[in-house]
């Protein structure tokens, strides 16, 4: 069984989520959202980057396979 971190969780420690955060709340990036946050959103925009995807929609299937496969809501 595979128990090392994946190359995406090993890029994403990289990012300080607390300053990410605060510059989210700065400039109201979550203002009107309902589940979709700033932080989703740059996660998704960087699976889509690191698995060379074309679309929105070609990123969109992946997550759904990946979620399906994780079992993560």
């Amino acid at each position: 069984m595979f128990q090392a971190k994946f190359v995406f969780a090993q890029l994403a420690s990289f990012l300080d989520r607390n300053h990410f955060n605060y510059l989210v709340r700065k400039y109201g990036g979550d203002k009107y959202v309902k589940s979709f946050t700033c932080w989703y959103q740059l996660m998704a925009l960087m699976f889509g980057q690191l698995c060379n995807r074309e679309s929105l929609r070609d990123v969109g299937v992946a997550l759904e396979a990946h979620q399906l496969l994780c079992n993560v809501p």
